[in-house]
Parts: structure tokens; sequence; C-alpha cells
């Protein structure tokens, strides 16, 4: 997956370890992002002799684009379990700078970001996921790889940006935005979460569904993203309603 020259963006290398193993693969650039500030200071300690390698003492959900140098990198990260969903939304804001991504997640975020139209993981998460990225590989990690030992099994994801999004950059805050309320409520019906979701009425859901050939009384895990692509054209909700994305 590396190559020389490479610019490698860490998210959370803790004590450093497999940071390690990026440097010996030899990158042009190591950018590590660490949340904790002990184990920053280590981390610039520990690479202290290594100019490749830059400490970034931050949260990651606060990294803009600038922080990065604007180059294409390659993402890898054993996430924290607990902010792996927020971790992965910030990534799609950065998918023009990313070729591709190595994540580690819980296994149970992994199969709502996997999960297809239908599964009962089905989520916005999942959508997200379908719209900005392929996922080109996937695989287990015992629970006991790790250290100190987590109580649930992980899941590695080798992800790629789309170059082919089923919408364009001036609709992409509409299609977010009808993605959100459509989850918003999954148990209920598609024409409830939509009308609840983005402040509309039922008639007005139920006109955007039926012009977009989606039953009224359909799940919302059961649309796959063309559906939802379709119904944020009519609805427009971040432009037209007002709906922040």
């Amino acid at each position: 997956m590396l190559e020389a020259g490479d610019t490698v963006l860490e998210i959370g290398p803790g004590l450093g370890i497999l940071t390690e193993q990026i440097s010996a693969a030899g990158p042009g650039r190591i950018i590590l992002v660490e949340i904790d500030s002990h184990l920053a200071a280590m981390l610039r300690s520990r690479f202290a002799q290594d100019e490749r390698v830059t400490v970034l003492e931050r949260d990651f959900l606060t990294v803009v684009p600038s922080d990065l140098g604007g180059e294409r990198l390659k993402v890898i990260g054993n996430l924290p379990f607990n902010a792996a969903a927020g971790i992965f939304h910030h990534l799609c804001e950065y998918r023009d700078l990313i070729v591709r991504m190595v994540l580690t997640f819980q296994r149970e975020v992994a199969a709502r970001i996997r999960a297809l139209p239908g599964s009962r993981n089905r989520s916005a998460l999942s959508v997200f996921a379908s719209l900005y990225w392929r996922t080109i590989g996937h695989f287990r990690v015992a629970a006991g790889s790790f250290y100190p030992r987590p109580r649930v099994d992980a899941e590695v994801l080798v992800m790629e940006p789309r170059d082919d999004l089923a919408f364009d950059r001036a609709e992409e805050a509409d299609v977010q935005a009808t993605v959100r309320a459509a989850f918003s409520a999954p148990r209920k019906t598609i024409r409830n979460s939509l009308a609840d979701g983005l402040g509309i009425s039922s008639e007005q859901a139920e006109a955007a569904l039926e012009l977009a050939k989606v039953h009224p009384s359909s799940r919302p895990a059961t649309l796959d993203c063309s559906h939802l692509v379709a119904l944020s054209r009519l609805l427009r909700p971040a432009t037209s309603l007002g709906c922040r994305a």
C-alpha cells in the first residue's frame, strides 16, 4: 500500500508502534494526529530524529485541510471506538485529498459502514460511506490482538474515494440533509421520517416519494443511494427549507 514519497496521515498513533512500520516503508512525510498530550510529547521524542514526522497535538475533528499541507494523503488509523463514526464523517470532508484509507473500527461500526440496502445495520453512516467511498477490502481483528484488550472485536476497512459521485457539489448540502432526515427515525416510515426530519408536511413528503418512485410506507433502511439523491433534488432541504446539513 505505502510507497516511497507518500504523505501518510495516521490518526491516533498512541505509542507509535504502527508509526514505526509506516516509517520503515519509506514515505516522504508522516503526519501524526494525537489528542493525548502525554502521548504527543512521547511521539515527538521518539521520532525527533526523523524529519519526515510531524506531530499535531489535536482532536482530529478540529483538523482542517490547511493543517495537512494540502497534499494527497494515505490515511491509516486505529480509531478510538467512541469517536470512530465522527472521525469517519470528518474524513468525508477530506475526500479530495485522500488516495486511500486503512481504518480500524469497532466491528459493529464497520458493519454499519458496509451495510447494504435492506440490512438491519443500514444507517445514515452506511449511505454516506456508499456515496463517498468504495470499500475494497475488510477483515476482522480479534480483541485479543490489542493492548489493552477491548471488550469487542475490531474490523479493518480499506477504502478509496469515489470518482463517480452521484450528485454535483452544488447539491451536496441537500443530499446530506435528506440522508440525515431519512434516518432521523429509522423505525418510522420514510414518509414520516422525512416529514419530521425536514419539518415538512406528510403530504409534501409523500408527493416527493411518489415522484421518486418510493413507496411512502417503506422503511429508510430499504432505500438505496439513488433514491435518496432523487429525493434531495425534489425536496432541496438545505436551500429551499433552510435545513442545515
